[in-house]
């Protein structure tokens, strides 16, 4: 219990950091967390010490996470021309990373994870950056929904084909089956509710009933154990009940859905998230890391890696976007290569798999930190200098 302590304190002291810094620079609370993970941890204050516990708590968290990603996806505001380009240029992004990965690691496991890990986006780290910054509701903000829609979801099925222990086709078959049944929950839980079930739902809302929360978790739960027995990566999962679950929301009142994200947002956001990153940064091997100065290099290597991968394409694909203003697909392509959780995850896995160093997982994790430190804020202020610049065009 002191360990919990420890980390539940982390993740507490984060947003008040995070605020304190605010005057100078704006730190995401996940990069702060994975700091004080690495203080508290054992490579320098040895406060946390991980167990069996500590790490289903924090895969848990984990799981919170990619269902939160899926449950942020609006599929009306990304249809059409931003799905398309996002489809697209994480496509070209994968065919970069790989061959980039390749030329420097041959045909390998390692390039695979490396390859894997360039390409992804951090959704759940940008978008409330692209918030508070009011421009969600643009073209600019489908924009980014949907490159991080896809900068998530992609490495994520496609780790199911890198780690898997099962023949390619085999495989493909199980994907293509857990799809039809995550298809069929989402088109359930579109369907207009059962009056039963809305009376009971709003019955509850303000008691000790809580049914709507109950029933997330069981849905999360259950699309979990769905994706864990078809031998899927329960990320998969996850995921796909974030999305079923907001289809489902979506169906009520705007003043339920307003609440009932609410409780998500602090069931998340409160405790299982954080707690993930202060546990990452408690198992981040710095200590291999500075023992092997070759590995230092690697830092800036990757973090212009990111960028390669994943802005370049995201470049090149939006900057004739008729609906984006002059400027904006540069802070588009800044936004695409932030990436963090997911580079932690598939870089964790890679260690366990034997493909890469424990010195090389925590390059690409740092240079992950440096990447939605960095990233956003200069695409934040490209945003808002393409804005201004089309007031004072308009004025």
């Amino acid at each position: 219990m002191i360990t919990v302590l420890i980390i539940v304190l982390a993740a507490t002291i984060s947003p008040i950091v995070a605020h304190a810094l605010g005057r100078f620079v704006r730190v995401p609370n996940v990069v702060l967390e994975i700091l004080l993970g690495v203080l508290c941890g054992p490579v320098v204050l040895g406060w946390i010490k991980t167990d069996g516990v500590i790490e289903t708590i924090s895969q848990f968290g984990l799981s919170m996470l990619m269902f939160m990603a899926g449950y942020e996806i609006e599929f009306a505001r990304i249809k059409g021309r931003p799905i398309r380009l996002a489809i697209y240029g994480w496509f070209a992004s994968l065919a970069l990373g790989l061959l980039v990965a390749v030329a420097t690691n041959g045909f390998t496991l390692a390039a695979q994870v490396i390859g894997l890990a360039l390409c992804t986006t951090a959704l759940g780290t940008i978008l409330p950056m692209v918030r508070d910054a009011g421009a969600l509701p643009t073209p600019f903000g489908s924009r980014v929904l949907g490159i991080g829609a896809l900068g998530e979801f992609g490495p994520i099925v496609a780790m199911a084909f890198v780690f898997s222990e099962d023949e390619r086709w085999h495989t493909i078959a199980l994907i293509a089956l857990f799809t039809v049944i995550a298809i069929t929950a989402a088109a359930m839980a579109a369907r207009p509710r059962h009056p039963l079930l809305s009376r009971l739902v709003a019955g509850t809302m303000g008691s000790s009933g809580q049914l709507a929360v109950r029933i997330v978790m069981f849905v999360l739960i259950a699309m979990i154990a769905a994706a864990s027995a078809f031998g899927l990566d329960v990320l998969l999962g996850a995921f796909a009940a974030g999305i079923v679950v907001r289809l489902a929301v979506a169906s009520g009142p705007e003043a339920e859905e307003h609440v009932i994200s609410s409780k998500l947002d602090a069931i998340g956001f409160g405790f299982l998230i954080p707690f993930f990153f202060v546990v990452s940064g408690a198992n981040l091997d710095l200590k291999a890391l500075f023992t092997d100065p070759r590995s230092l290099l690697l830092i800036p290597i990757f973090l212009l890696a990111f960028l390669l991968v994943r802005g370049l394409p995201t470049y090149l694909l939006h900057r004739r976007d008729p609906d984006l203003r002059p400027g904006e697909h540069k802070a588009l392509a800044l936004f695409a290569a932030a990436g963090l959780p997911l580079i932690v995850v598939i870089t964790n896995t890679g260690v366990q798999q034997g493909a890469i160093s424990s010195a090389h997982a925590a390059a690409m994790v740092t240079a992950g930190v440096l990447s939605v430190m960095i990233y956003p804020l200069v695409a934040l202020r490209l945003y808002r200098s393409a804005l201004k610049e089309c007031e004072d065009l308009s004025a």
